[in-house]
């Protein structure tokens, strides 16, 4: 059951037993409505996508940095994580940057190396789930959904029984 259904029927504070009660009182309801319960496959591959996304968000993060660090001693190289061994390569070549600076760059340059090896394993991983799926298999048959939104969309959907 949604958190949000339960609140009404918190009559004070907030602790262990008070939403105990509001949590019994609210299933008490005839017309409540409950959430339903995923697979473990669904949960599983949900998982997947959300580590690739925080994956993503870190690699970005790291790209961004290095690119304006780098920026502030007139560095610079078309945008795309494809271009951060061009960028690095030019920070090393740089004899006038001082030895610090080339270190930082290293480092961060050392930390988007294995985010993007770890991004490909969760897309492998991704495109595994998405085979054994049938439904995640039908919505990637549909013009413009590819194997990540077509898995997604079917570890997030809701299990229909047909009756």
């Amino acid at each position: 059951m949604p958190p949000a259904y339960t609140k009404p029927y918190v009559k004070r504070g907030k602790n262990d037993a008070v939403d105990a009660e509001a949590i019994c009182e609210a299933v008490s309801r005839p017309a409540m409505r409950f959430v339903p319960i995923k697979s473990a496959d669904q949960q599983a591959t949900l998982m997947l996508h959300k580590t690739r996304e925080l994956l993503v968000k870190q690699r970005t993060m790291s790209v961004n940095a290095l690119r304006g660090h780098l920026a502030e001693f007139g560095l610079v190289v078309a945008k795309g994580t494809g271009r951060v061994d061009e960028l690095l390569d030019l920070a090393e070549a740089d004899t006038t940057l001082p030895d610090a600076a080339v270190m930082a760059a290293r480092v961060l340059g050392q930390q988007i190396d294995p985010l993007g090896s770890a991004l490909d394993d969760l897309e492998r991983e991704i495109a595994k789930a998405h085979a054994r799926s049938e439904t995640s298999r039908s919505l990637g048959e549909i013009p413009g959904v590819g194997k990540l939104v077509a898995s997604v969309i079917a570890a997030s959907r809701i299990q229909i029984k047909e009756f």
